[in-house]
């Protein structure tokens, strides 16, 4: 895709203004402020409880220049789902104008995956027009660093940690909750990070074009959380593109296409050594634990490559633009 069809973003209005408390480095602002200035159209933004709406929405102040509503951690995908059919109804009774608005939900991995993913579902089974959004950072980081269904394994957090007795931090591997949202057999469903600011542009773009639900996955690097340097956030968001343990990858109904392919696969152990939450593996000299972590990566990438086919792209990197 020619790069000036998105020329368009950087005239929009800012959507989310400087000011708010979320901390140095969080890549969630990021996140919002790609994914929203991929569209022209007026949006409204359905926000699930946690560190995003924690801090950009603490009454009497906002950092939100959309029009933004406030959910609890369950219920984001309920909400803007009914919003929809408000506007649609009104629509077809002719009591607003008939404009072109967009709506969008953006929720945590826990208010995705987890306590969420029961409203989430019942959204995108309906088939609502609507685009949700997970910033998945891997835990609850908003009420304390707690694991969630997201957290990848050996990962340490406050309920899984890393001590004399238990030396692997978490001991499951992550939810693929791509993969569940694709089972919803809805139109459009994209994984993608702020690392590479056109791709997840191009796909935020593509999601609000969709008619019908969209979902779209992106890592959200956080300091607090893994335990790194602030200004390392966009790099730890490339280095998981680059190690596979994030693939770019996007399903258009039905249709699968890597978007991505690493210039050179970096062995994952690139991406560990920089966070914190990891940082017993290298202690404990757990090269069996990282040998696993590797493994898991590389049989899932094998997973895509294969899917992807005959269309695997010709040339390593980014593949639009």
């Amino acid at each position: 895709m020619p790069n000036e069809q998105l020329t368009f973003a950087s005239k929009q209005a800012e959507p989310l203004a400087g000011g708010h408390s979320l901390c140095a480095g969080c890549a969630a602002s990021i996140i919002v402020r790609q994914v929203i200035m991929a569209t022209e159209d007026p949006v409204v933004v359905a926000n699930a409880t946690g560190c995003l709406e924690v801090c950009t929405g603490i009454y009497p102040t906002t950092s939100w220049n959309v029009s933004w509503i406030h959910n609890a951690f369950a219920n984001a995908g309920a909400t803007l789902s009914g919003v929809e059919s408000a506007y649609r109804a009104l629509r077809k009774r002719g009591e607003i104008p008939e404009r072109e608005i967009k709506f969008v939900a953006f929720g945590g991995d826990g208010g995705t995956y987890d306590i969420g993913l029961q409203s989430l579902s019942g959204a995108m089974e309906r088939g609502h027009d609507m685009v949700y959004v997970c910033y998945d950072n891997g835990a609850y980081m908003n009420t304390g660093v707690q694991r969630s269904s997201a957290t990848p394994l050996g990962a340490h957090t406050t309920t899984s940690p890393a001590g004399t007795l238990m030396t692997i931090g978490k001991s499951e591997i992550r939810k693929d909750m791509t993969a569940i949202a694709e089972a919803h057999g809805i139109p459009y469903i994209a994984q993608s990070s702020p690392g590479y600011y056109m791709d997840l542009m191009y796909k935020a773009k593509r999601a609000f074009q969709t008619k019908g639900a969209a979902f779209l996955n992106v890592m959200s690097p956080c300091p607090l959380g893994w335990s790194t340097e602030p200004a390392d956030t966009l790099v730890l968001a490339r280095l998981a593109v680059d190690t596979c343990v994030w693939p770019l990858f996007e399903i258009a109904e039905g249709e699968f296409s890597l978007t991505y392919l690493p210039l050179e696969k970096k062995p994952v152990i690139e991406w560990l050594q920089p966070q914190g939450r990891f940082r017993h593996i290298f202690k404990n000299n757990d090269e069996g634990l990282i040998d696993r972590i590797q493994a898991d990566v590389d049989r899932d990438w094998q997973k895509l490559l294969d899917r992807a086919g005959d269309a695997i792209p010709d040339i390593a990197g980014p593949v639009r633009f």
